[in-house]
């Protein structure tokens, strides 16, 4: 049989995911995937080095096309940060609903924490990327070690609301997973009210001024 042309990463991504969702498990060896699908191994490899990586790569995909779809919106650059977020997580969610048969698979395996971490590795670094272009609030310490801290507090943070979201929506089994949605709006408002520096920055200017006014004496 004639082997197909044009083959590119999107129709291997294709191919591999109907395996997945029809057989319940990855295909047996990138050969026999290859050649199931009428096109050289070669050319697998020239877009991926194993299974591990094109799910990576789909979950990548996921967070790429919420951002383009973000992008689309003339109104979401007006957004402030909190604002921005809960848009990303409602486009994000439905992007991953369409798909949910697909991420259930690779995210309800008990058996593979390893798989989960790696499935989820560039989808983190895109997702922390994103969390720093929100430009979150953060106290003015006028120290660069610890300034470094508090953004990383706030990127790790985000990451786990975001893990805790997701294993929430897995086990949502409300009508068009409307609990994840309230889910959603509580849980991005209190993360951002738990981040209000203004109280604080209040405490530390009246402590200042306290220091001053004993020093003073």
């Amino acid at each position: 049989m004639a082997k197909k042309k044009n083959i590119n990463k999107d129709f291997i991504i294709s191919k591999y995911m109907d395996y997945v969702l029809t057989h319940n498990e990855d295909p047996k060896s990138v050969y026999l995937f290859t050649k199931e699908n009428d096109f050289d191994e070669q050319t697998f490899y020239t877009y991926f080095t194993s299974f591990d990586s094109i799910q990576s790569s789909i979950f990548e995909a996921f967070h790429q096309n919420t951002i383009s779809l973000l992008e689309k919106s003339e109104d979401f650059s007006t957004y402030n940060a909190q604002n921005k977020l809960l848009s990303y997580y409602y486009t994000l969610f439905e992007i991953l609903t369409a798909n949910r048969s697909y991420v259930a698979h690779v995210l309800k395996d008990k058996n593979d924490v390893l798989k989960k971490i790696k499935a989820l590795k560039s989808f983190k670094e895109h997702f922390t990327v994103f969390i720093k272009s929100l430009e979150i609030p953060t106290l003015d310490f006028k120290q660069e070690r610890i300034e470094k801290i508090q953004n990383r507090a706030i990127e790790e943070s985000a990451w786990m609301q975001f893990i805790f979201t997701l294993k929430f929506w897995l086990e949502d089994t409300s009508t068009s997973f409307e609990k994840t949605d309230v889910f959603i709006e509580k849980s991005v408002k209190t993360s951002f009210d738990l981040m209000n520096i203004e109280p604080v920055k209040s405490v530390i200017d009246l402590g200042k001024f306290l220091y001053k006014e004993a020093v003073g004496k």
